[in-house]
């Protein structure tokens, strides 16, 4: 089973007038007649499950009714008093499904993407699923086409010309000058946010790394309760939340070992060698140019 996760707690800052903080560009038609948060719930795949939602309480009716408007279901929406980045949000997700007595395939998707390529993306979603099946967290990366500022990046050992290659680093948003070198070297690809993973998977890897955030979103879950479609938080614990990304939280935290980037039908893919029983947990990357950010 995959769960399609929505993390739609963007602040729009960056569109500044058109986004502002009340009204996030997620929620505004910047490219069609539906706004970017209902092209990404469109372009989930036939596979999934209805979408689980993450948002800011003061977008929760902006949230309803855009799903209404394309007539969507939701496995509910989650809100947070305040973002806390996407480690939390995601432990959120989790564990809400997880009290369901189910532990599925957590595909992450961020509100606010651009993906051109459809058919790449659920190729891309098809293998990352796969291995996700046996304990492995998987990134989604994307082929960088200029030297950009504003993304994360993924390093890869590509010093030999072969079918695969090792990971070599996480990387957080560079330079200018910096960026540039990473385009030359070529073995840089933008971190796009989004992931693959099973729920008890991320859970027990941010219990080991990130206790503290791990222990408030549980505390956060107690005793909370349900209003329709909302799914209310005790926001007095949630304010004492860490603020951190996932990539910083779990992806980044243990020595990238035994991964391997290789090509499958056009959709660069990195993958761990040894994932299953005997070496569950690695760090994954499938890498696809068919997004803006």
């Amino acid at each position: 089973m995959i769960v399609p996760v929505i993390l739609s707690g963007g602040s729009g800052t960056r569109l500044w007038p058109l986004s502002r903080a009340s009204y996030p560009k997620q929620f505004i038609n910047l490219i069609n007649e539906k706004t970017l948060f209902q092209n990404t719930i469109n372009r989930l795949p036939n596979e999934a499950t209805d979408p689980l939602i993450i948002c800011n309480e003061e977008h929760r009716f902006i949230v309803a009714e855009q799903l209404r408007q394309i007539k969507s279901k939701n496995k509910g929406i989650i809100l947070e008093p305040i973002g806390k980045n996407t480690a939390p949000a995601i432990a959120l997700a989790a564990m809400n499904l997880i009290s369901q007595k189910i532990d599925p395939i957590l595909l992450v998707l961020s509100a606010d993407h651009i993906i051109d390529n459809h058919k790449e993306f659920l190729l891309s979603i098809k293998v990352a699923k796969k291995i996700a099946e046996n304990g492995c967290l998987v990134a989604l990366g994307v082929s960088p086409t200029k030297p950009e500022t504003g993304y994360g990046y993924i390093e890869v050992d590509n010093s030999k010309l072969r079918s695969s290659y090792n990971i070599i680093s996480f990387t957080e948003k560079p330079n200018l000058s910096i960026a540039k070198e990473y385009i030359e070297s070529k073995n840089y690809y933008w971190n796009s946010g989004m992931f693959v993973f099973k729920a008890s998977t991320y859970l027990n890897e941010l219990k080991k790394y990130e206790p503290e955030i791990f222990n408030i979103c549980k505390k956060s879950f107690t005793n909370t309760p349900k209003d329709l479609d909302f799914i209310r938080l005790d926001n007095d614990r949630f304010l004492t939340c860490p603020d951190k990304s996932v990539d910083f939280a779990v992806m980044e935290k243990q020595i990238l070992e035994l991964l391997s980037l290789s090509k499958v039908d056009g959709v660069i893919l990195d993958h761990g060698s040894h994932c299953g029983n005997r070496m569950q947990n690695q760090r994954t990357a499938i890498i696809m140019s068919v997004m803006e950010m």
